[in-house]
C-alpha cells in the first residue's frame, strides 16, 4: 500500500465527518440536547485526525500521480493550497471540540457559546471542505473539471 492509496481511504473523512458533524451539532444545538453536541465534536475530533493522516500521505501521493499525462502538476498544487487551509480549520475545530466535550462533561456555564462557535468554525470547514473535495477530485476525474470538453454523444442509428 503506498501514498495514494492510504491517502484515497483516509481523505473522505475530513470532509464527510465535518458535514455531518455540523448537521449532527445543529440538532443537538436545536433540541439542546449535550449528548448529541457531544457526539459531533467526537466527528469533529475525528475529522481532524483523519485530516492531519490525509495531509501527511498527500506529498507522497503527489509525488506518484503529477507526472500522469492527465494530470499536472498545476491542479494538484491548486488542491494542496486549498487542503492545507482546510487543515488548519479542522485542527483548530477538532481543538475546540475537546473544550466543548470538557465544558458539556463538567457541565461549564460556556459549554453552550462554545457550541456555537464551534458550528461557526465547523460551517466554514464543510464550505472549505466542498471546495478540497472537488479539487481532489479532479486531479484524476477530467469529467469534473470547470474546463472540461462537453462532447455531444455519438448517435447510432438504424438502417433498416
Amino acid at each position: 500500500m503506498n501514498d495514494a492509496h492510504l491517502h484515497l481511504i483516509f481523505n473522505h473523512f475530513p470532509i464527510l465527518g465535518t458535514l455531518i458533524g455540523l448537521a449532527i451539532l445543529f440538532a443537538g444545538i436545536i433540541i439542546k440536547n449535550n449528548a448529541i453536541k457531544n457526539v459531533s465534536y467526537i466527528l469533529f475530533i475525528v475529522a481532524a485526525i483523519t485530516a492531519f493522516i490525509s495531509m501527511s500521505t498527500g506529498e507522497g501521493a503527489e509525488e506518484l500521480v503529477e507526472e500522469m499525462p492527465t494530470v499536472g502538476k498545476q491542479i494538484i498544487h491548486e488542491h494542496e493550497e486549498l487542503a492545507e487551509k482546510l487543515a488548519i480549520v479542522l485542527y483548530v475545530l477538532g481543538t475546540v471540540s475537546i473544550f466543548g466535550l470538557v465544558a458539556n462533561i463538567k457541565k461549564h456555564h460556556k459549554a453552550k457559546l462554545l457550541s456555537f462557535i464551534i458550528a461557526v468554525v465547523a460551517f466554514i470547514g464543510v464550505v472549505l471542505a466542498k471546495s478540497v473535495g472537488t479539487s481532489g477530485g479532479e486531479i484524476r476525474h477530467t469529467e469534473i473539471r470547470e474546463n472540461a470538453l462537453q462532447s455531444t454523444p455519438v448517435k447510432n442509428e438504424d438502417t433498416d
